[in-house]
């Protein structure tokens, strides 16, 4: 990972000494290390802040001085308020956030106060670089973005605000699949809400036909009055799974917790991230399944799923 340093503009008492030692002989290499500033500040700023082919200290700092002003740089308002940046300064050294700096100068109603934006601009300036170290991420510079995904379009969604409350036999469906770069091979999971039953199977892709066609299978066995899945492009078939499916919000995991909990466990115990499952078999991954089901559960009054299942009428006997 390449390490981020700190900057720090030159000050006019630096410009000055630069000069003076410009003049009395020292090159470029000497001079930075008497001011302890990268040699190549020095050879940019030689370049750029010149007067009549020589370096002028005093023209240096106004052209610098001039290009950060015309420039809006950023922090300034921060910069510009002493008062507003000691405050800032001292609560990131409490280690709070700048969300939470921002809310808090809001709710006292201060005369003088800055968005949560604007800190973190000031942060990834060269005047807030130094305090960057406060922030739990301790970055000096945004996060990259992802690229973003291309979005595909999924017929007759209905929103998962429009459950029917009447419903009691509700499922959650999800998928988790082998790293892109090994295999195409992913898994199918479906719980109960009611009872942490779990079902599932391996399949060769996150294909629609694949992930339909499991999910279908599992609703002719097991009874389910409906199921919750993402927006994902696996579930465009959702018509032909024979029970009414509802869809949670864009990148919104948490309006389904139970599957996502459950394929959580299921790497604790068993499928680690980064597992290929083109190496797991389907017989495999239903014994994994149905320990899964027999294992107490504290919310289950320590019944297990499979016992509550057959009391609620979604198992059969053997």
């Amino acid at each position: 990972m390449r390490k981020t340093r700190n900057f720090t503009q030159l000050t006019a008492h630096k410009r000055d000494r630069m000069e003076a030692l410009l003049n009395s002989g020292h090159n470029q290499s000497e001079v930075a290390n008497i001011l302890k500033v990268n040699k190549s500040t020095i050879s940019r700023e030689m370049v750029r802040r010149k007067k009549d082919g020589y370096y002028d200290a005093e023209t240096a700092h106004h052209k610098a001085t001039v290009n950060r002003e015309n420039s809006k740089h950023q922090g300034m308002k921060i910069e510009r308020n002493p008062d507003l940046k000691k405050h800032i300064i001292s609560e990131l050294k409490q280690y709070q956030s700048p969300d939470c700096i921002a809310g808090r100068m809001k709710k006292e109603r201060r005369s003088i106060r800055v968005s949560s934006d604007a800190i973190y601009r000031w942060l990834r300036s060269s005047y807030g670089q130094r305090y960057c170290k406060y922030l739990c991420t301790k970055r000096y510079r945004k996060k990259p973005q992802r690229k973003t995904v291309k979005r595909h379009i999924i017929p007759n969604m209905m929103s998962i605000h429009n459950v029917s409350p009447a419903s009691r036999l509700i499922t959650e469906g999800d998928t988790f699949l082998s790293p892109k770069t090994v295999s195409k091979t992913s898994a199918v999971v479906v719980v109960w809400k009611n009872t942490k039953l779990l079902k599932g199977s391996i399949v060769k892709s996150l294909s629609p036909i694949h992930t339909t066609k499991v999910m279908k299978e599992i609703f002719k066995t097991y009874k389910s009055e409906a199921v919750i899945l993402d927006q994902g492009i696996e579930n465009q078939y959702h018509e032909r799974l024979g029970i009414p499916a509802y869809f949670c919000d864009p990148a919104s995991p948490r309006q389904k917790p139970l599957v996502e909990n459950s394929i959580g466990q299921l790497r604790k115990w068993f499928y680690p991230k980064g597992i290929n499952l083109a190496k797991v078999t389907n017989e495999e991954f239903q014994e994994k399944l149905e320990i899964m089901n027999n294992k107490y559960k504290k919310s289950l009054q320590y019944w297990s799923a499979n016992e509550e299942s057959r009391v609620r009428g979604i198992l059969m006997d053997n």
